[in-house]
């Protein structure tokens, strides 16, 4: 993985950090020097590893994000622990099986919405007043290529990530004069424990998936943690509202 000296001592609000791409990005953020603060609704021994090893870099609060103040407290007590945040990682979300609209129903709706999206905006809108009091604030919002495309979800999966989409490009828009750079993350195939029931019965689906993709095989949440690493870094600073896959080609069917 490349390395960033500019990220080191910066300070990053990362979601979904006990498991997948979340956990993999606070590994990757925390390996080069960044300060993170770290949210998820449950603790596990992943979290506990992270603690064990970066006990003075690495803060955790448990907290449910499809709450409006779980996220408010979450970020009084991270602006506590950190000067500033610098990095947003809006990362943290829930899959709907693949469920049709005549099939979802509104309680079914909601919350993957709540969690999904209307999270990312919270998170985005509680901290954006301190970035821009410092001119400079990254947000990275999770996307996918359902947000791109049909078929990557269900109904309400693939209604959110659109938004997912759209709120990124928007922030963007509105602030990015101000020093703010807002862009989104699309995967496809990666393998986490989200995707778990792809695995499941001899892993069939999960074969299917992969001979379906252009690159044949799924990809690690390493991988999207070393993209997160570029798109926060000065590397990156000319890449403004933009939509990055990585789907091992997905989208070129």
């Amino acid at each position: 993985m490349a390395n960033y000296p500019e990220l080191k001592q910066q300070h990053a609000v990362i979601t979904g950090v006990a498991s997948g791409i979340g956990h993999a990005q606070a590994a990757a953020f925390l390996a080069q020097g960044v300060l993170v603060f770290g949210i998820d609704r449950s603790h596990n021994a992943a979290v506990g590893q992270l603690q064990q090893r970066y006990p003075t870099t690495f803060y955790f609060e448990q907290g449910d994000i499809r709450q409006a103040t779980a996220i408010n407290d979450c970020v009084a007590h991270a602006l506590i622990q950190m000067p500033r945040i610098e990095l947003l990682l809006n990362t943290a979300g829930i899959l709907d099986a693949y469920t049709p609209l005549l099939a979802t129903d509104l309680a079914s709706w909601e919350n993957i919405l709540t969690t999904n999206l209307t999270s990312q905006f919270l998170f985005a809108q509680a901290l954006l007043p301190q970035m821009l009091t410092h001119h400079h604030g990254v947000i990275l919002n999770m996307a996918s290529i359902a947000g791109l495309v049909a078929g990557g979800g269900g109904v309400a999966y693939t209604t959110a990530k659109h938004g997912v989409i759209g709120l990124t490009k928007q922030i963007d828009y509105d602030y990015a004069a101000q020093g703010i750079r807002a862009n989104c993350i699309a995967p496809g195939a990666i393998d986490t424990p989200m995707n778990a029931a792809d695995f499941q019965n001899d892993a069939e689906m999960a074969r299917q998936v992969a001979a379906q993709t252009p690159a044949q095989r799924w990809a690690q949440p390493e991988e999207v943690a070393a993209l997160s690493l570029f798109l926060a870094s000065p590397a990156a600073d000319y890449i403004h509202g933009s939509v990055i896959p990585i789907d091992g080609g997905w989208l070129e069917k």
